[in-house]
């Protein structure tokens, strides 16, 4: 398992009340109502939450790996990231779908530029053969 050798940033948050709580972060920028998935409370979800800070990340990736391809992104690229709460057996699992637009580069280009991403993104590390995902260039 790799280590961590030096520290960039720290996200900070407390939580409190789980899926019917809150969350805030250290420097009160992040305050938020948490609600579970489909209820009618007015929160959000830790999978929403999940899904909005991996694409925010791949992106990032995608423009660092760009970069050293030498490749120019659109300015108007995007990801939309779909996170699944499921149930195996007992338990529950997460599952993802990245769905990646990059409009005007070629099919090639982009699919390299999205595989170098996920191979760099710590989110993609994360979840590397822990959770199924499915990764599409639109």
């Amino acid at each position: 398992m790799l280590q961590v050798e030096k520290v960039l940033y720290t996200g900070k948050t407390h939580t409190t009340g789980g899926r019917d709580g809150n969350v805030r972060s250290d420097d009160g920028r992040l305050d938020i109502k948490l609600s579970p998935p489909g209820s009618s409370g007015t929160g959000t979800n830790p999978e929403q939450l999940f899904a909005a800070g991996w694409s925010a990340c791949f992106i990032g990736a995608m423009r660092r790996m760009a970069s050293v391809m030498q490749v120019t992104l659109p300015a108007d690229l995007s990801v939309d990231a779909e996170i699944d709460l499921g149930t195996v057996g007992d338990g529950f699992q997460l599952e993802a779908r990245l769905q990646i637009s990059l409009p005007g580069l070629p099919n090639d280009v982009a699919n390299a530029v999205v595989k170098a991403a996920h191979g760099a993104c710590p989110y993609s590390k994360l979840t590397h053969g822990n959770i199924h995902v499915t990764l599409t260039v639109i």
